[in-house]
């Protein structure tokens, strides 16, 4: 994978994503609740700052155009996903069956971001690029967070 700042700092999050991911299914009751909630706020958070870092530039190119809105109909995706799970009871089979559908598609939605995409940027990007994107990305992440926090599950204004 490519090793940019950029790059650095979307796999970085894609490391604690995974990690939540592990610790919501081996959780219960309360904390599989809270856990579910920090997973929610992240994602909703990195999702909106890399579009409009990386995706926002990808999709100016000609050559990364539909790399971008392949992942960007991807987050729409996961999105739909929280907003279902938010509604369920995380104590029931249902929200169980869910969260497994959700957690496979994340997970393969970063895997392919990690393995082509972000591959395939750093091939078109310059050095300079990749430093401003990942200034934009690092500047933007904390408002999305507090964005985030405020909304609840599905209520993505971006839409």
């Amino acid at each position: 994978m490519p090793s940019a700042r950029i790059f650095a700092d979307l796999k970085a999050d894609h490391d604690r994503h995974r990690d939540l991911l592990r610790r919501i299914d081996a959780a219960n009751g309360a904390e599989q609740s809270e856990l579910f909630e920090q997973f929610r706020v992240e994602v909703t958070a990195h999702a909106a700052a890399e579009e409009e870092s990386l995706y926002a530039t990808m999709l100016a190119n000609p050559d990364l155009r539909d790399d971008a809105r392949h992942s960007v109909s991807e987050h729409k995706e996961i999105s739909d996903f929280l907003a279902e799970l938010a509604d369920l009871d995380p104590a029931g089979d249902e929200w169980r069956e869910r969260f497994e559908a959700m957690r496979h598609r994340y997970e393969h939605h970063i895997d392919e971001e990690e393995e082509e995409m972000f591959p395939a940027a750093a091939e078109k990007l310059s050095d300079e690029e990749e430093a401003r994107l990942a200034r934009v990305f690092e500047a933007r992440k904390p408002k999305e967070l507090e964005r985030a926090e405020a909304e609840p599950a599905g209520a993505d204004e971006r839409e």
